[in-house]
């Protein structure tokens, strides 16, 4: 049996573990399960009542917290020409064609996202296996293969803090809220947008219950359980 440390031990006593948690009770009660000496950020875990082994019932999409993810991202852009020019100026961390393909097929990987403009994917398309074992790989559905002209305000909502949710092989989702240190209101708030984009990419093959289980949690710390239908029930106002 796993022996959990002195600070786990205490914050653990806060959890009531024969009660299911509502959406804002969660949100005010995560913050003090920290045991990380740093800002860890909140993670959303959803167990499925999806197939995973089923084309017809994944689910995979990106969605825009409202209050950000508190994370600082990397972003490296695949493009050439006007599109160079426009990730250039509107910050990407690094961009390039030709030259920037070859640095990540040498093993470079020093970035958190990957864009590319649609006219370089035949190329980008070569690194699938360094990518795509990552989670890096460029994909229309997740807002990372992007015409010239929109990829500054791709590259915008990535800084804001446009995250991905997607269906694992053990049928269930994992993402990113927010971090340790923001106020319960603003975790409620990237909660909600969260919500909203999970149940309205609800396949209609799914059948019966949608969603068995939610536990937030902060990365290193015991995680709280939600009520189910009280968060799909949750509204932007």
């Amino acid at each position: 049996m796993r022996k959990r440390g002195k600070k786990y031990m205490e914050v653990i006593k806060l959890v009531d573990h024969d009660k299911v948690y509502s959406p804002q009770e969660a949100c005010e009660l995560v913050g003090k399960l920290n045991i990380a000496d740093f800002n860890a950020s909140v993670d959303l875990h959803l167990r499925m009542n999806l197939d995973a082994r089923k084309a017809d019932q994944q689910i995979r999409g990106t969605v825009l917290l409202p209050s950000g993810s508190g994370k600082v991202v990397r972003i490296a852009v695949f493009a050439e020409g006007e599109g160079a020019r426009l990730a250039s100026e509107a910050g990407a961390d690094v961009v390039g064609s030709d030259d920037l393909l070859a640095k990540v097929q040498g093993g470079w990987l020093d970035f958190d996202i990957a864009m590319a403009t649609p006219m370089m994917m035949g190329k980008v398309g070569r690194l699938g296996k360094v990518l795509g074992p990552r989670g890096l790989m460029p994909n229309p559905k997740t807002n990372t293969v992007v015409a010239p002209e929109e990829l500054p305000r791709a590259i915008r909502e990535a800084r804001q803090g446009r995250v991905e949710y997607r269906l694992d092989k053990m049928g269930s989702v994992h993402v990113p809220v927010g971090k340790v240190q923001f106020p319960p209101e603003q975790l409620m708030v990237n909660l909600t947008a969260l919500m909203e984009a999970i149940a309205r990419a609800k396949p209609s093959s799914a059948k019966g219950i949608y969603i068995k289980k939610i536990t937030m949690a902060p990365t290193m710390g015991p995680g709280i359980r939600m009520d189910v239908n009280q968060a799909l029930e949750l509204k932007a106002a």
